[in-house]
């Protein structure tokens, strides 16, 4: 997956009657492709029959073009197909049999004529065939087990970023858009399913029928999608739309959580867009399994999501993937207009898709499940995103991308997480009614064409937010975090006078010129009202009242607020006093920017100690992952780990013993996550009553096999599977194979590789390499093994690189063994996998690879300089 040259391009599509010669398109400079400019594809009518049993497929396509100037060759691309024949129709003449030529390193196909093609509209007819994959590339097979038990195997497509080119010789990027007729041969009691509803079935011979959808709107060739298998549908109507899921035969009673959500959602994007949902039907696919790339993806009409981010099944689903699957609806039908109507012109604007969707996601989940308080995780989200964009391996939100590999690496949390970060700044800065003005503005204009960042910004300060485009540019176009430094705080006369300056926050660069942005702050006293202001530099900002302030006030700032240390003591003081908002805010900035060296670690440790036991459950979730994160940090000593332990039960388990371990009737809608973070945490660290709770519930399955059903099934599961000795490590092992579903299967079968045992370590890593856990599930396996081995894993995957390669996507191959050893903190491992990048990987492929090695650094400094604080700090407890 790498493209070998690089030229800019983007071209539009039309019908091909509406294209005269002299119109087709040429591109803007800026914009890649690696298609030699001239050709336009309007439209094409494929024709697909799979053969599952022997994972290949043969296929015919038409492709009406209109070609702009002569050109020697016409230049498509394909992988992994072979053409046994091609012609070219001219709209007015005769057939002209071609030859193919395909170059697999550039995944392209060259078809000569003889002669130049000259300017005109043609129809370009391929026959081909092509292969079907065990992993989520071009078409690909799922084989899982049905409710009674017995095999079977579905097919669906992934063609996000370039795989549409392994189902059909195509123009595969994203501004060559155009309209897709499909049909497909397939078995007469099989369904199958596309971007658009069937519009025709009719026999194909003895136990075969064709089926032919109807025609798509104009969209860009990696939102075609394509499934089949014993698949059942349910449905609903959602004003003129047909909303469905999709499932394997017996299990849509389990999507009703995303049926439900998808209806939901629809008339609140359908008004917020200002541009109806445009296709007569919108699916959510469910396919078994799992990526070791990606959870779900946004195919116009056509969701696909693999189960375990779909389904619900109340023997184990927890509260919080209860509310992740709806977020994960959410996104992807966000991206049915950011993204499927309205798409980037090329792969460098990908946050266009993923950032507005994550943001699009969080708002419409929080408006419509109020209880959850669900913009309380941006804090989260934002946090994600600075831990990668604090290094020096980081990376603009708009980044230049050249290859492939570099494609699939920008599915990152700063095209995610600081995208959503940097969008709410700016509504917040624009306001919501200018900002949504500007996104209609943007649909309505771009619909079904290409856009880059700044016609975005363009509408939204067209319809009056003036001066968001120098903000947007500052923080989309340049990487890294502003540092906001508090240098005086002054009370005069009933008013705090604030000094504030410009930094850059970072983990590994300090010794760096700092970039500028344009910050937009917001500042209050605790209780006060809040003010506004651009920093760009320093200034002065006058805050009514006097006492504790904060910087951030609402936290929608991309930025680390830096506070003297009075101040950090005082908000301890006045904790409660704070919005959950800005106390969660204040809990992570704080504690990174003493990871960072820029404060005492104990200042951050002290806002930990402030939270009170009747704080806000949503506050008290947050609580555990920073003593957790202390208790890693501390490894290398077992007896200081054991004062965090100690210090975490004691503060920890009054708060437990409040929410009990089972849910009870009218509590807090946010009790069951909290219930879930404390139990999984403390048992992590060895807490003897969690410990003792979870081996007698273990051992009540002996006698009554619904003894761990519930929210926190997995949990309790995961802490037996982490303190398994041989014996335990086999019973999990039969629970797997004797698993009623298959995403219980494969769950259960990913816990064999938590063990901390490492013996037991090693017996998960030869399990993956064998067929029993399922060709999705063994990849599961091995990265639960780098999360307590990561040395382990990283040799035993170096050792079977090709086998371990055959298990994931090709999409994720460049990454995989970067992930399994990028929460190391030993020097050995950045060695290692310099090593192994420099062998295997191009300078653009090993992107990820260095940002692991940058993170092993970091760590391994932080460790070493934070410990004594850190001991002192728990020893004092």
């Amino acid at each position: 997956m790498s493209f070998s040259k690089i030229l800019p391009l983007m071209l539009a599509a039309a019908p091909l009657a509406m294209v005269a010669p002299a119109l087709a398109q040429t591109a803007p400079a800026g914009v890649t492709t690696q298609l030699p400019r001239g050709a336009v594809p309007s439209h094409y009518a494929i024709e697909v029959t799979p053969d599952a049993v022997n994972l290949k497929f043969t296929g015919k396509v038409k492709i009406d073009l209109a070609v702009a100037q002569a050109m020697p060759a016409l230049v498509l691309n394909a992988a992994d197909l072979t053409v046994s024949s091609v012609t070219l129709t001219p709209a007015k003449g005769k057939a002209i049999k071609g030859t193919a030529k395909v170059d697999a390193d550039a995944q392209t196909v060259t078809f000569d004529f003889g002669k130049p093609v000259q300017p005109g509209g043609y129809t370009l007819a391929i026959d081909y065939a092509g292969v079907i994959n065990t992993q989520a590339n071009g078409l690909f097979a799922l084989d899982y087990s049905d409710n009674d038990g017995k095999a079977k195997r579905a097919l669906f497509t992934q063609f996000e970023a370039p795989d549409a080119r392994r189902f059909v010789p195509s123009f595969d990027e994203p501004s060559y858009k155009a309209t897709f007729d499909l049909s497909a041969v397939i078995p007469a009691d099989q369904l199958a399913v596309s971007n658009m509803p069937v519009k025709g079935s009719a026999d194909a011979g003895p136990g075969k029928k064709r089926v032919t959808f109807s025609t798509s709107p104009k969209m860009s060739s990696y939102l075609l999608f394509f499934g089949l298998g014993e698949l059942e549908r349910a449905t609903k109507m959602s004003g003129a739309t047909e909303v469905g899921v999709i499932t394997g035969k017996g299990n849509t009673g389990k999507a009703q959580l995303a049926l439900d959500a998808s209806a939901a959602i629809l008339p609140y994007y359908n008004d917020y867009f200002g541009v109806p949902f445009p296709l007569p039907k919108l699916d959510n696919v469910a396919g078994p399994g799992q990526s070791q790339f990606f959870s779900a993806m946004e195919n116009w009409g056509a969701i696909f999501t693999f189960e375990r981010a779909l389904l619900v099944d109340p023997r184990f689903t927890s509260e919080s993937t209860r509310r992740t699957i709806y977020s994960i609806v959410a996104h992807e039908m966000a991206h049915q207009w950011f993204g499927d109507l309205v798409t980037m012109a090329w792969w460098d604007d990908l946050w266009l898709n993923e950032g507005f969707a994550s943001w699009m996601a969080t708002k419409v989940t929080d408006k419509l499940n109020p209880e959850w308080e669900m913009l309380l995780s941006r804090v989260n989200g934002r946090e994600r995103a600075m831990s990668l964009d604090s290094l020096v391996t980081t990376h603009p939100i708009l980044q230049k991308i050249h290859t492939v590999d570099e494609v699939n690496q920008a599915f990152d949390d700063i095209t995610y997480e600081k995208g959503e970060a940097v969008i709410t700044m700016l509504e917040g800065f624009a306001g919501e009614d200018a900002w949504r003005s500007g996104i209609r503005a943007y649909m309505k204009q771009h619909a079904y064409g290409n856009t880059v960042t700044d016609d975005l910004w363009k509408a939204v300060e067209g319809a009056g937010a003036k001066g968001v485009v120098g903000i947007a540019h500052d923080f989309t176009s340049q990487p890294g975090i502003p540092l906001v430094k508090v240098d005086s705080a002054q009370c005069q006369g009933g008013s705090t006078i604030l000094s504030l300056s410009q930094g850059e926050f970072s983990r590994d660069r300090k010794d760096k010129a700092p970039l500028k942005w344009n910050v937009p702050v917001m500042a209050q006293t605790v209780g006060g009202a809040q003010q506004r202001l651009i920093l760009n530099g320093s200034a002065q900002v006058t805050l009514p009242g006097c006492g504790a302030y904060v910087i951030n006030a609402g936290q929608t700032g991309y930025y680390r607020s830096l506070y003297p240390e009075a101040n950090v003591k005082a908000l301890a003081k006045d904790f409660t006093r704070l919005a959950s908002m800005d106390q969660i805010g204040l809990l992570a900035d704080n504690f990174q920017l003493g990871l960072g060296g820029y404060q005492p670690m104990g200042l951050a440790l002290d806002l930990v100690e402030a939270v009170p036991v009747n704080a806000s459950p949503a506050v008290l979730a947050e609580v555990p992952d920073y003593l957790d994160s202390a208790h890693t940090m501390l490894e290398s000593d077992k007896a200081a780990q054991a004062r965090v332990a100690a210090y975490a039960s004691k503060k920890l388990s009054p708060v437990l013993a409040t929410v009990g371990f089972d849910a009870k009737p009218g509590e807090n809608p946010q009790v069951p996550v909290l219930r879930s973070s404390l139990v999984s945490t403390l048992g992590g660290m060895g807490d003897k009553a969690v410990v003792a709770e979870a081996n007698k519930r273990f051992a009540a399955l002996a006698s009554n096999p619904a003894a761990l059903d519930g929210p926190l099934r997995n949990v309790w599961l995961r802490i037996i599977a982490e303190n398994a000795d041989a014996a335990t490590w086999d019973k999990l092992r039969a629970m797997a194979n004797g698993a009623k579903s298959d995403l219980e299967k494969s769950t259960t079968f990913a816990l064999l590789g938590v063990a901390k045992d490492e013996a037991l370590a090693k017996k998960a890593l030869d399990l993956a390499m064998t067929d029993e856990p399922g060709k999705t599930t063994s990849a599961a396996i091995i990265s639960a093994v780098g999360g307590e081995h990561s040395m382990l894993a990283v040799d035993y995957v170096l050792a079977h690189r090709q086998q371990y390669e055959a298990m994931i996507d090709v999409s994720a191959r460049s990454q995989a063994i970067a992930r399994l050893g990028g929460n190391s903190a030993d020097p050995a491992m950045a060695t290692k996998l310099d090593a192994y990048a420099t062998q295997y990987l191009t300078p653009e492929s090993r992107k990820v690879v260095d940002r692991s090695i940058a993170a092993i650094k970091t760590r391994i400094e932080t460790r070493a300089r934070l410990k004594p604080a850190l001991t002192a700090w728990f020893t004092s407890k």
